[in-house]
């Protein structure tokens, strides 16, 4: 295969923080690399480097396209066309090499090689939401002014390429996010890409409609005769999908080589929350007796979503709620949170020596102890227009002086599980610029500081990949070891539950059936029970 992109001992740096760091790559004509990482990798900058629609102010090395180019039109072309004659003009395809961290940004040479360039991002689907999905395409037609008498056609064929004909009459916003990802994929190969760059393009969907996703852009590489990066935190992607791939973490390339060889070593590194030191568990600290808690629904008559259940939860313990959809698992969370109040039976908490009733209301009651309990919601939040900083301080009520806030926000940060040196970076980034396990882990910060000393995590691995998963798990761990929190964590994530419980009740219908040991309850679990819970994450990552 002719070489396409040679990259050479590309650093890029923001703020004075190498992000990229002595990167040398070759990429072929029609080749598919991967490249394999963690969050903050790195892998998304290199994407945009790729991409060359953005100047960075602290870059050095080489980025250099080996193309093709008309000597009379200056149409661009893969470097196996040189020599042969242009389909525009007929004149001859001569050599041309194009620098893109020399080049400047508004160059004319720089924009003719962009417009071949595809890119496709994770979540971010850049599409007319109230049009419909041919539209949409034929929209992408008339913005490189390719509206001719046939433009309906090129872009019902287009739909066709991404086995998404049968939904080209429907609105863009009414789709799945699997099809989304699809009419970008259309929208993306009107320009006859020589190159596209896929940035975790399936990294937020279930496995099913992820192999769709694979499914379209592999075949689109072949008909269109592209060459293809694909970044990911999912070995298994980066494994079946590419020819070669690379391993890159904090910004340089650890490993190169064959995907399954990459893949696998990748793993070993990741896939592991490591030994654990042990950890002094104390007194109960948590005390439910005969809970229930009973509703009515037209439906279906009286519900008893918890129906007689007692428990003791121990300070510094690590506590799992587990069970299927409707078992009952987050009405329990939010007796214990003082969200809900039971219907009957009790609820206490002990606060230093004291036990609280959370069934008393008042300042003195229920209100002394909630402000104890920190919660965090599966579909978390921060606040979008606010810096990290301002998220953990500010933005939450928390009024300190700037030097003790920052220096609470850095040691808060490190407890959730980055390093000092992470933590300080990170102070001033806007919470989009952050990676999702950053995000967890920052929203989990903006918990922590508030000096809780129960939390309670409502499905905090919901839609994430196995790498973050590993990462949250680590920052559990971490908290739970540095200030001796204790945790009570509901999922139907089997796995991760094993990595960080002491301890687990298994509930159905309302009823904790098993309590002990994780290990052994995990062991009570149903087949059926173990199917569902695989199917319920798939569902959450939809």
């Amino acid at each position: 295969m002719t070489l396409f992109i040679e990259i050479k001992n590309l650093r890029v740096g923001f703020d004075g923080v190498d992000v990229l760091k002595d990167i040398n790559i070759n990429i072929k004509e029609g080749e598919i690399l991967g490249i394999l990482g963690k969050s903050s990798a790195g892998k998304s900058i290199l994407m945009h480097v790729l991409r060359g629609v953005e100047e960075f102010n602290d870059i050095s090395g080489k980025v250099i396209y080996h193309l093709a180019q008309c000597g009379k039109c200056g149409f661009i072309e893969k470097p196996s066309k040189i020599g042969s004659a242009c389909p525009r003009c007929n004149a001859i395809f001569e050599k041309l090499d194009a620098d893109f961290v020399t080049l400047p940004l508004h160059d004319p040479l720089r924009r003719d090689i962009t417009r071949r360039i595809a890119i496709m991002l994770q979540r971010t689907f850049a599409l007319y939401g109230d049009e419909r999905v041919i539209v949409n395409v034929m929209n992408a037609l008339q913005e490189i002014d390719d509206m001719g008498t046939n433009a309906i056609h090129k872009a019902a064929d287009l739909l066709d390429q991404v086995n998404l004909s049968n939904r080209m009459m429907h609105i863009a916003r009414e789709l799945s996010g699997g099809e989304k990802q699809r009419v970008v994929l259309a929208r993306q190969l009107v320009k006859n890409p020589m190159l596209l760059l896929a940035d975790e393009p399936t990294g937020t969907l279930d496995p099913k409609t992820a192999e769709l996703v694979h499914e379209s852009i592999l075949n689109a590489t072949k008909k269109f005769n592209m060459s293809l990066v694909i970044t990911s935190h999912w070995p298994k992607v980066i494994e079946e999908l590419s020819h070669r791939a690379i391993w890159l973490d904090e910004g340089k390339i650890i490993m190169e080589g064959k995907p399954a060889d990459v893949a696998a070593e990748f793993m070993k590194e990741v896939s592991s929350v490591g030994e654990q030191e042990e950890v002094k568990i104390g007194e109960t600290i948590i005390r439910g007796r005969n809970l229930q808690m009973t509703y009515f629904s037209m439906d279906r008559g009286i519900v008893r979503a918890v129906n007689d259940i007692s428990f003791d939860i121990n300070e510094g313990e690590i506590f799992g709620i587990i069970g299927v959809s409707g078992a009952g698992k987050t009405t329990t969370s939010k007796i214990v949170s003082g969200l809900l109040k039971p219907t009957s039976g009790s609820i206490d908490v002990r606060i230093g020596d004291e036990w609280i009733d959370l069934t008393q209301l008042g300042p003195d009651k229920k209100g002394r102890a909630t402000k104890y309990i920190g919660i965090l919601h599966q579909e978390y939040s921060l606040y979008p227009h606010r810096n990290v900083i301002d998220n953990l301080t500010e933005s939450i009520g928390l009024d300190l002086p700037f030097e003790l806030g920052e220096r609470k926000a850095i040691k808060t940060l490190m407890t959730s599980g980055f390093t000092e040196k992470k933590a300080k970076e990170i102070l001033a980034k806007m919470p989009d610029e952050l990676s999702e396990g950053e995000r967890h882990r920052v929203a989990m910060a903006q918990v922590l500081i508030k000096e809780p000393r129960i939390l309670v995590f409502d499905e905090p691995t919901g839609t994430m990949d196995p790498v973050t998963k590993i990462e949250v798990s680590k920052s559990i761990l971490n908290a739970r070891k540095e200030i001796g929190e204790t945790f009570v964590i509901v999922s139907h994530d089997m796995d991760f539950v094993a990595q960080v419980c002491d301890r687990a009740a298994l509930m159905r219908l309302g009823k904790i059936v098993d309590l002990g040991e994780t290990d052994a309850v995990l062991s009570k679990l149903s087949i059926k029970e173990r199917e569902e819970a695989l199917e319920g994450i798939a569902k959450e990552l939809k």
